[in-house]
């Protein structure tokens, strides 16, 4: 259709006559309603945004003397943090003489770790830095 002939059927439509493909031969243009067309765009520039974003970093705390209970309740919070696509960083920190005996707090973060394995992975594994041992879990 001839350039005059697509604006005039544009403007009896009260729309706008919107260029699509310029480098087409001939140049493929489209009537629509231009802020409809950038509203739709930017909802989808916004939703493309956020399936992007990987997730908040969400931290749980632990001690290497953890009653059974507890360990459990910080389990079921590593594991909704997971399912709402966090990441988790799982901190043990050593208070005084439990530095001498790294091992037992490794053994929990390696509780920790096991009862979440089917949800989620380990990006980075347990660490000491300092007087607390650090892991870096991500979901699935």
């Amino acid at each position: 259709m001839p350039l005059p002939a697509a604006l005039n059927a544009a403007r009896e439509r009260g729309l706008d006559l919107i260029l699509i493909s310029p480098d087409a031969n001939p140049p493929v243009c489209r009537i629509s309603d231009v802020g409809k067309l950038k509203y739709e765009e930017s909802k989808r520039e916004k939703e493309a945004r956020k399936a992007q974003r990987g997730g908040v970093l969400k931290e749980i705390k632990l001690s290497a003397k953890i009653a059974q209970h507890d360990l459990a309740v910080r389990i079921q919070k590593t594991r909704e943090c997971l399912e709402k696509n966090n990441k988790v960083k799982a901190t043990l920190q050593f208070r005084g003489r439990e530095m001498q005996h790294t091992e037992l707090g490794r053994a929990v973060m390696q509780k920790l770790l096991a009862a979440v394995t089917d949800i989620g992975k380990v990006e980075s594994p347990p660490r000491l830095l300092g007087k607390l041992l650090i892991a870096i879990i991500v979901p699935n």
